[in-house]
């Protein structure tokens, strides 16, 4: 008689559990994809008017979209003095640490990252290093090299 009822018990529970599981499914489900897609094109918008200026020369970005640009439209704006390092980039402080998402990843010229949470990196070689990507300057890799590798450089971030 008491296994019966451990049993029942046991059925109970598992069956009041699963129905809060499927509560929280069907409020996640709730959101039309109408209101997502929304929400998703402003965000993008909002993204795509960020401006970066490399010595007072505006260059062409495309952002990712992601919560560490947010993050970094949040500081707008933002001019960081950067240091040539290696031969490769150029490295500068935000000044503050922002939210990142680190993947072991290989840099490339004119890829815009963000390093220990708290400093750009602007490639105009390559480096492999746990980056969080910003985004990646549109220009070839020669005027890549012409506007990063003869000294140190001033970049502001603002908006549009």
């Amino acid at each position: 008689m008491f296994r019966k009822l451990i049993c029942l018990m046991t059925v109970g529970i598992m069956l009041a559990f699963s129905g809060c599981f499927a509560s929280q499914t069907k409020n996640e489900v709730s959101d039309s994809p109408q209101q997502v897609t929304q929400a998703d094109t402003a965000r993008k918008q909002e993204i795509r008017t960020m401006r970066l200026l490399i010595d007072e020369k505006e260059v062409p970005v495309k952002w990712e979209n992601n919560p560490s640009v947010e993050a970094l439209q949040k500081q707008l704006p933002l001019t960081i003095q950067m240091a040539k390092y290696g031969s490769f980039e150029q490295v500068g402080s935000i000044g503050r640490s922002i939210v990142t998402d680190d993947r072991e990843t290989t840099a490339g010229y004119g890829d815009i990252m963000l390093y220990s949470g708290d400093k750009i990196v602007i490639f105009y070689g390559a480096n492999s290093w746990a980056y969080t990507r910003l985004g990646h300057v549109e220009l070839t890799r020669q005027q890549m090299e012409d506007l990063l590798s003869k000294s140190d450089v001033k970049i502001t971030f603002t908006a549009e």
